[in-house]
């Protein structure tokens, strides 16, 4: 669940370009081309629908918007992504570092190990110039160093980037959790508690936790993959040094599944609207807003292309503000 800073999104996949000139129908909002020479799968009376297979970032993107959704799961080929972001890259970074502290042998988890870490894990691109890359390589290996220095050396977490995945009605969720305690509970019994490593520039509160659909989607998830109770989140971040948390009730996860399974039949019936011959810009509108200035497909998107222009490294370089 790696979190960069900023407003930037994690799909760094790579996809193949996709012409302006080309006069592509799928730019254009019609129906997708059937598949020449593939067989209709039948239907049955009684037969259970299809669950929607998702990630805690695929729900999220249609939920900021449905175009960028459809860019990036639907149109193909996909249009061509923009640069890479920078707070992509040093999120990516530190994450990786935190996953590798915890691959070593406890006895070598010491302050010397982590700049070795973080180097070895550092991710270049999207900086403005070498001088801004070096500083917020600083940056993170002071959070790094003043975080783990917080953490006993030979406690080891129930899962570091844990694969957790779950059925419902509608969903086949999975998701990879940045880490999954195992922690004495209000009762003295062990339960879980799910860890998200933030590394942007504003701090988080408790709202924040609250609020996660993702964070809920993990502990539901991790409680049935686990079979252990699992009602805490937590935000760590890392430039402020400070725990964001939120105990969750089985109701309130409750509701950000049910939330989530809306989504998920949102989706589907555009999909479905654009195979059966909709219009695919109909079906997938846009939600133009202050998101749209990060978005790796705006200059393919009429609401997007009206956006101010953000730098590659406009998130970081608010990180090196001097009230940062």
């Amino acid at each position: 669940m790696a979190a960069g800073v900023g407003p930037g999104w994690q799909d760094r996949g790579v996809r193949r370009p996709t012409s302006s000139t080309t006069g592509s129908s799928r730019s254009r909002g019609a129906a997708p081309r059937p598949r020449g020479g593939q067989p209709e799968q039948l239907g049955f009376d009684g037969m259970p629908e299809r669950l929607f297979v998702c990630t805690p970032s695929k729900l999220g993107s249609y939920t900021d918007c449905p175009r960028r959704y459809r860019y990036s799961y639907v149109d193909r080929p996909a249009p061509q992504k923009g640069p890479p972001w920078a707070h992509n890259s040093l999120g990516a970074s530190v994450h990786t570092a935190l996953r590798n502290w915890y691959a070593l042998p406890p006895d070598r988890r010491r302050p010397d190990a982590v700049a070795g870490l973080l180097k070895a894990t550092w991710v270049r691109e999207g900086y403005r110039d070498v001088e801004q890359e070096r500083e917020l390589y600083r940056r993170a290996l002071d959070w790094l160093e003043s975080y783990l220095d917080g953490l006993e050396p030979g406690d080891d977490p129930l899962g570091v980037e844990r694969v957790v995945a779950v059925k419902t009605a509608v969903l086949a969720f999975n998701g990879r959790a940045d880490r999954i305690d195992l922690r004495p509970g209000p009762d003295g019994e062990p339960e879980l508690v799910i860890v998200d490593y933030k590394t942007g520039r504003s701090g988080t509160d408790a709202d924040d936790a609250r609020g996660s659909q993702a964070l809920a989607l993990y502990a539901y998830a991790a409680e049935r993959v686990f079979r252990r109770p699992c009602r805490r989140v937590e935000l760590h971040h890392l430039p402020s040094g400070t725990i964001a948390a939120h105990e969750h009730t089985p109701e309130s996860i409750a509701r950000q599944l049910s939330r989530a399974e809306d989504t998920a039949r949102d989706i589907m019936a555009a999909e479905k609207a654009v195979a059966d011959g909709g219009n695919a810009d109909e079906a997938f509108p846009t939600s133009p807003g202050t998101l749209c200035a990060w978005c790796d497909y705006r200059r393919h998107c009429p609401a997007g292309a009206d956006a101010p222009v953000k730098e590659q490294w406009s998130a970081v370089e608010r990180l090196l503000a001097p009230d940062a």
